[in-house]
């Protein structure tokens, strides 16, 4: 059954972020916004998104709750991920805060959402290329996409200047995006017709000095469980 994934079709859900277009009116809808130009992906930048007092708040919580960052489908290489990790608490009133305000950017329905974390990365951590949705051949996609679907739609917002390194780069189009407090990424993680789309392969460069902070939201194509 998982050999034959890749070739499973979407199936369109209100709010879960397929089909894309929806999402893309409604961000494209707000002042700000940068469209990445490109026919490989659909990237968008909102800088500023979040202001620095709620920024600063998040990072508390970061640094008070954070552990090693893990990887589903391991690929024997111990660097690939080294940054730390928060799965920050849905209750608290600064992370309800975020889920609200990309809920309003996006159009995304917060039901399709995973619990939000927060990524910390010291000098000289990183997480090497990858993508955000599950692999339809390997082998934790049942484990992780039987019940919600597969990942649509990233949204990550960095929450401080990094002093050199950090960069987020995306290998496909040559894009490097640098971190500033507030900015906001957000993409699809899949191609028109419901495929994973590859080109959304992105790094988490090394740190060179200072220390990285970022959240991230991902959405599903069915309700996340509760």
């Amino acid at each position: 059954m998982v050999a034959n994934a890749a070739d499973i079709h979407v199936q369109p859900a209100a709010g879960s972020g397929f089909p894309a277009t929806p999402v893309i009116d409604s961000i494209m809808a707000h002042r700000g916004v940068q469209r990445v130009p490109s026919p490989k992906l659909t990237l968008f930048i909102h800088k500023a998104f979040l202001d620095p007092a709620l920024c600063q708040r998040v990072i508390a919580l970061i640094d008070a709750n954070r552990q090693p960052s893990t990887v589903s489908d391991y690929n024997g290489d111990a660097a690939f991920r080294t940054s730390e990790t928060c799965h920050m608490p849905d209750d608290d009133p600064a992370v309800a805060e975020i889920d609200r305000r990309i809920a309003a950017l996006t159009g995304l329905d917060l039901r399709h959402g995973e619990p939000m974390q927060g990524q910390r990365y010291a000098i000289g951590q990183e997480f090497k290329a990858h993508t955000d949705y599950f692999d339809p051949h390997g082998a934790d996609f049942v484990t992780h996409c039987t019940i919600p679907g597969q990942r649509t739609w990233t949204v990550m917002i960095y929450l401080n200047d990094v002093e050199a390194g950090g960069a987020t780069r995306f290998k496909a189009i040559d894009k490097i995006v640098q971190p500033e407090a507030g900015k906001l990424l957000a993409w699809d993680n899949l191609r028109g017709d419901g495929r994973v789309n590859p080109s959304t392969l992105h790094h988490g460069m090394k740190v060179r000095a200072g220390t990285k902070y970022v959240i991230t939201k991902w959405f599903r194509e069915r309700h996340w469980p509760r």
